[in-house]
């Protein structure tokens, strides 16, 4: 049985954006058939801000390796053994937040990958196999090829230490925290502000020089948006299911309401 496809990796290793659909409310299985549909290529499923067990989120993360979308979970920095149950439950990729420093980068990288790479425990049903999978050895081998590791980069302090968080074996890929980073810096929201448009310049350029993707999450404009993937944002969020909810169901009573006798 092969081995479930990355489809965020497939997009970004043909420089093609791929396109997460965040889980903030949403628990059912038809989740990542919904996403998929609208056509997006991953799940950006958040235990660290929304309020779902690791069971609720490993339900979606199963039903979503058989529905052209891959599931990806945010968990807490310190909530390793979240993500491990997340990783040998469907998921097949994690996104950490709040990594300041090439060393904190270097114990994600070791919490989420198999040895050689790193330390994490083999167990748990091999759902990246349809529950066929090869020789252990061959399935480490291939997970740790498949699973994607992101770091969020949400303070000065880590806009700083880019490029040593991007040399770290076993990162795949930045994610600019936008929303977070421009609280830590004093510019809240301010997602267009030159100190944010420099971060991104040098989160890019680290990106590029030792191969990671970077990732945007918390811009969703037609500006900023467009300057960022320019600047070689690949790995992007999206938007979350509420707001995307609210946005489609404005949209549409406002129509409605045009047509009111």
């Amino acid at each position: 049985m092969p081995i479930a496809p990355n489809q965020a990796k497939k997009r970004i290793a043909a420089n093609q954006l791929a396109l997460g659909f965040g889980v903030h409310h949403l628990r059912t299985s038809a989740t990542g058939m919904l996403a998929a549909a609208a056509g997006y290529d991953w799940l950006f499923i958040d235990m660290e801000h929304g309020a779902m067990s690791v069971h609720e989120a490993t339900q979606m993360c199963i039903a979503a390796l058989n529905q052209g979308i891959t599931p990806m979970v945010r968990v807490c920095r310190d909530a390793v053994f979240e993500g491990t149950r997340a990783l040998d439950n469907g998921a097949m990729g994690v996104v950490v937040p709040h990594v300041d420093t090439a060393a904190e980068a270097a114990e994600v990288a070791s919490a989420y990958r198999f040895p050689p790479v790193g330390t994490r425990s083999w167990g748990g049903p091999p759902f990246a196999y349809g529950m066929k999978p090869p020789a252990v050895a061959d399935a480490q081998v291939e997970l740790n090829k498949e699973i994607m590791v992101t770091v969020m980069i949400e303070t000065p302090e880590a806009v700083k230490n880019a490029d040593a968080i991007a040399a770290v074996p076993g990162i795949d890929a930045l994610m600019i925290g936008t929303s977070d980073l421009t609280a830590s810096m004093g510019i809240a929201g301010q997602i267009g502000h030159a100190d944010v448009r420099a971060a991104y310049a040098a989160v890019g350029a680290a990106c590029k020089k030792h191969g990671k993707t970077m990732g945007m999450g918390g811009v969703y404009d037609e500006v900023y948006a467009k300057e960022y993937i320019g600047l070689g944002a690949r790995l992007l969020l999206s938007g979350s299911d509420h707001n995307l909810l609210m946005a489609g169901a404005t949209a549409r009573s406002k129509f409605l309401r045009t047509l009111e006798p």
